[in-house]
């Protein structure tokens, strides 16, 4: 029997129309090896295809798939093709990109499976338009939904624009650190250093040397000249947190950079020109610190330029899935783990807490959660035990929630409700009982909110707010 010949011509025709689609198509063979890779999975992975091509699949994609529910692997051992299943990828520069995933077998002339074919679509876009539908603000690693972080994202552009100082209030693990950031990286200066500096860490002798440095001789140890703080950020932006902290004496040195735009580092007797944003933060009432005197005046007067004050997050309780969900992607793209999302009894517990460390307390729940929780969602089980007999809220409600949910052996869906009565009623009472401004909030319609309100028993005001505009 003699061999049937072949036209090129259809190899070179599929060849192109693979090179020509948007979808990412590569092809393995048994030990799950590339042997080919299209143009549009180099875009959509940052590999080059002479790199990915011999390389097993896993090492190029570093998909939430790869090591426990591998769609492509599915394919090869039931011999049936999965179509559209979502998962992500992490791409060459560490982003986490989510995908589709579509697969078959691969077949020669005779028919004999020899690998298998994978389709993947990039449903970076699809994310970005669901985040906008969903109320989603992101700035920098900022993100929220909530109305008065939102109205600080509205001027943060017109701030960054201008050269003034500016002061940011608000308790520890706030964010204040990352707005000073965001700042900087929308500003002219973005191309320049930032450099932070925790005012409240250090001494004051350390503080001053590590603000403007020192020259060599200028104290006991000093052998070489070192650039402080101020210098290292020429042409860009030093922010100064826990500003509050320091001392009467250290503030009338800061207060000359700021008026001057010059300081002299220690033991140096020539001014050196300060050509730096200043960006600074406090946890303190330094109103109240000016009024017992521990806070100069004037300093005040030159930082509280332009003053934004960062809500905490038990006043923004509708930002907790959002930030939860945040951080899990963030986790999953660092630890390359397949944990998908938080569970709705998880979340319960976690819209229940107060967290008086704030978003930091949330970031390190969910950091302690990946610890123990290898795929899927975190469950219950994976949270912290000093979250668990805070899921319910406070007040006679809550009491009433909590003592059911003990009655029921513990029973989820009571913690679930008590949460939700919660955030709906904190979300009426930060709008004066507006209804319709109150489902803006909590990212619900209308009507979704008072299904809810009913079946959760909640009694509304019998004034509705609608004459109290919510700016």
């Amino acid at each position: 029997m003699t061999e049937p010949t072949h036209n090129p011509l259809p190899r070179r025709a599929t060849e192109a129309i693979l090179e020509s689609i948007s979808d990412g198509v590569f092809t393995v063979d048994h030990q799950w090896r590339i042997t080919s890779f299209n143009r549009a999975a180099e875009a959509i992975t940052g590999v080059p295809r002479d790199e990915a091509v011999g390389r097993r699949c896993a090492e190029v994609f570093r998909s939430s798939m790869c090591e426990t529910a591998c769609a492509l692997r599915e394919t090869m051992k039931t011999g049936e093709p999965v179509i559209d299943r979502s998962a992500f990828i992490v791409d060459a520069d560490g982003r986490r990109i989510p995908i589709s995933v579509s697969t078959a077998l691969l077949r020669d002339e005779r028919g004999e499976v020899v690998g298998g074919v994978e389709t993947f679509r990039d449903l970076s876009l699809v994310e970005e338009l669901r985040s906008k539908l969903t109320g989603r603000t992101q700035v920098g690693d900022l993100v929220s939904r909530s109305p008065a972080m939102r109205r600080i994202f509205e001027i943060l552009p017109q701030i960054a624009a201008s050269p003034s100082t500016v002061l940011l209030e608000g308790e520890t693990g706030t964010g204040k650190e990352l707005l000073a950031r965001a700042i900087h990286d929308l500003s002219p200066r973005a191309e320049g250093p930032f450099v932070a500096v925790n005012c409240g860490a250090l001494p004051d002798t350390l503080l001053e040397s590590e603000l403007f440095g020192y020259k060599a001789g200028a104290f006991t140890g000093a052998t070489r000249d070192k650039p402080g703080r101020f210098a290292v950020a020429e042409g860009g932006t030093v922010f100064l947190d826990e500003i509050g902290d320091v001392s009467p004496a250290l503030q009338s040195r800061l207060l000359r950079v700021l008026e001057e735009r010059t300081f002299e580092p220690l033991g140096g007797t020539e001014s050196v020109r300060a050509d730096v944003r200043v960006v600074t933060a406090t946890n303190r009432d330094l109103d109240a610190l000016v009024a017992g005197g521990d806070f100069r005046r004037d300093l005040y007067y030159r930082v509280n330029v332009v003053r934004l004050r960062v809500p905490p997050l038990r006043d923004r309780k509708e930002d907790v899935p959002l930030l939860a969900d945040h951080f899990v992607e963030r986790f999953g793209r660092l630890q390359a783990k397949a944990v998908t999302g938080v569970s709705r009894e998880a979340m319960a517990v976690l819209l229940a807490h107060d967290y008086p460390g704030n978003v930091r307390e949330l970031e390190n729940v969910i950091e302690r959660a990946f610890i123990l929780c290898d795929e899927g969602d975190i469950e219950r089980r994976h949270l912290p035990e000093e979250l668990l007999p805070r899921a319910a809220p406070s007040g006679e409600e809550g009491d009433a929630a909590a003592d059911k949910a003990k009655a029921d052996g513990g029973d989820l869906a009571s913690a679930v409700r008590a949460a939700e009565r919660r955030a709906i009623l904190d979300a009426l009472q930060r709008n004066a009982g507006n209804r319709e401004a109150a489902a803006r909030d909590l990212g619900l319609h209308k009507s979704t909110l008072f299904r809810k309100v009913r079946a959760l028993g909640i009694h509304l005001p019998t004034q509705d707010g609608r004459s109290s505009r919510v700016p």
